[in-house]
């Protein structure tokens, strides 16, 4: 995620610059996280936590949230609806529980590792400075530097509060990139949760490291014949076969409600920190937000708090893969359909017949054949805006030097994107104007 400052009338809020390659360039680099166990006084466990019963059917709340526009909802089969009901109905009580934030505060700070940096990247903006020294400011908030090396903890530490306090025993979650997998073994290793993952064959070959320290953190790894989408079938399999003490961690803005709100919720952290940092580092709000755009999480995290400004321009990067032509690319917000999928309407890339594209992509968590309904919505209102063929902004095709991910560098002054999801290489259509390059 990024921030930018629109100092000068040098830049053209149309245009669109290349991104940088992290590990290569020389206008940037970026620290590999260690892939080693924290000091094992991370994992005390939190017996000040309060565990509660179920929520009575009496205070559950009718389902009328979770829609955006038509996009969102709850399409579920009936086995489904009370735990759902139950859920939104305990979302809505920590929301609002003094107890409850006050110890989520305490272990985002002393656990997670909040607040992270909103980092000035001095060199990377010096390369985009004209021949006049005119520019952007590039900011980066360092997602990365929360415990586990993703903003996916912010959330999974959230909900694993949410599942003690209804009772639960047990986690169940799905991870493409190990992310969100890491993030929620370390959240079930502090609440002392039982924790099993389900991830596709393909990306566990790929993220081996994510892998064992998902066991190390005491999870158990359950393999899936695929990807990511098949991983998320399963898990939801596992937590539909045991509703009474099972929870089902989702870690992406998909799903049912209260599923993709909760997520949003959590993740909110993020654009809010970089609202107070603004202030404090420039005294104001950036003027461009730039994110990746796989499922949506980390998109909204950054987006929400900012949704109201209007002046400030929020901008996702979808991954395109090999072009938006080929059918190998990920790209659901320019060449999806609107469909249903784990409960949820939104657009999704599918076949005639409404079965799920395999997308593509390098970058295993930006490898999705979906998005959630929050951002559609934000895409038809615009005010969010894409790189997709509409607005002939870009393709991008990634790389992942140091296990990153991708987003990118738009057209630009005072720039935020979120760190750990920096940009590599870029494919760029035409009609992005006269910068068109890209770092190999």
């Amino acid at each position: 995620m990024a921030a930018f400052n629109l100092n000068t009338p040098f830049f053209n809020h149309r245009k669109v610059l290349s991104s940088i390659k992290i590990g290569t360039a020389p206008v940037v680099s970026l620290p590999m996280l260690p892939q080693t166990l924290p000091d094992s006084t991370a994992f005390t466990i939190n017996n000040t936590l309060s565990t509660r019963k179920p929520v009575d059917k009496k205070d559950i709340v009718n389902n009328t949230g979770g829609k955006f526009g038509k996009f969102g909802g709850k399409y579920v089969p009936e086995t489904l609806i009370t735990s759902l009901a139950r859920l939104e109905a305990e979302f809505n009580l920590v929301l609002h529980d003094s107890e409850f934030q006050e110890e989520l505060t305490t272990a985002l700070r002393d656990y997670v590792g909040r607040e992270t940096p909103l980092y000035f990247a001095q060199r990377l903006t010096n390369h985009y400075k004209n021949s006049e020294g005119e520019g952007p400011e590039i900011y980066l908030k360092r997602e990365d530097l929360n415990h586990g090396g993703a903003h996916k903890i912010n959330n999974a530490i959230a909900q694993a509060m949410i599942a003690k306090r209804m009772g639960r025993k047990s986690i169940v979650a799905a991870t493409g990139a190990g992310q969100h997998g890491v993030a929620t073994a370390a959240a079930c290793a502090k609440l002392s949760l039982d924790c099993t993952i389900f991830m596709g064959a393909t990306d566990m070959e790929k993220q081996a490291s994510n892998v064992l320290l998902m066991k190390h953190l005491g999870a158990e790894v359950e393999a899936v014949d695929g990807t990511f989408k098949d991983a998320s079938s399963e898990a939801i399999r596992a937590w539909v076969g045991n509703l009474e003490t099972r929870y089902y961690l989702a870690g992406t803005a998909v799903g049912p409600h209260p599923c993709p709100s909760m997520v949003r919720e959590f993740q909110s952290i993020i654009g809010k920190e970089t609202r107070k940092q603004g202030m404090e580092k420039w005294g104001g709000r950036p003027d461009i937000l730039v994110a990746c755009i796989g499922s949506g999480s980390n998109a909204l995290g950054l987006f929400h708090e900012f949704i109201k400004d209007e002046d400030v321009r929020l901008i996702g990067v979808e991954a395109a893969g090999f072009g938006l032509d080929s059918g190998k690319h990920a790209a659901t917000l320019t060449r999806g359909d609107v469909g249903v999928y784990h409960g949820a309407m939104s657009y999704l890339l599918q076949d005639e017949e409404g079965q799920i594209l395999g997308p593509h992509s390098i970058g295993a968590r930006v490898s999705r054949g979906w998005t959630g309904g929050e951002l559609f919505k934000r895409n038809r209102s615009g005010r969010v805006s894409y790189c997709n063929r509409r607005r002939s902004c870009c393709s991008i095709s990634t790389a992942m030097p140091l296990g990153r991910h991708f987003s990118s560098v738009g057209g630009l002054s005072r720039i935020g994107f979120p760190g750990e999801t920096m940009s590599y290489s870029t494919q760029w259509h035409q009609g992005c104007g006269e910068y068109q390059r890209s770092w190999r």
